[in-house]
């Protein structure tokens, strides 16, 4: 019995960590292209985990293995490869059709958004405080 609920379990928790590394991977590929991270010489990996937590904070679902929460992993990674897609147009409705509505569609672009201010504006004054305390010594 123990080892067909860990079966099951294993079943489902594989695909809601291939969500999110999708997800991860997506946001990761936009930190390495980014110019402020480049200029201030934030870590881009450490960045996109800062970016994926905060907006992951405010996506559907109450926990990570939430299948809202997966269905928006996936909704969010596909929002940030849409400049690379072959039709984009048909993307965009496509992402329309995932979240919902435009408006939840914007919603979700204004959540990456934020989250990525936050993320620069946490980084940047952890680095200047980092930064402060090397002069002092």
């Amino acid at each position: 019995m123990k080892k067909l609920l860990l079966i099951i379990l294993s079943a489902l928790l594989l695909p809601a960590c291939a969500d999110k590394e999708q997800y991860e991977q997506a946001v990761l590929a936009e930190m390495q292209k980014e110019q402020d991270v480049k200029d201030y010489k934030i870590d881009p990996e450490y960045m996109a985990k800062c970016v994926v937590d905060t907006s992951s904070s405010k996506m559907p679902g109450i926990f990570a293995l939430d299948t809202k929460r997966m269905t928006a992993y996936r909704n969010y990674a596909k929002m940030l490869t849409l400049s690379s897609s072959k039709d984009p147009k048909k993307t965009l409705e496509e992402l329309r059709t995932d979240f919902g509505s435009a408006k939840e569609l914007s919603d979700a672009h204004n959540n990456y958004t934020e989250s990525l201010m936050e993320c620069y504006t946490a980084v940047i004054s952890e680095t200047d405080g980092k930064t402060k305390e090397k002069e002092s010594q």
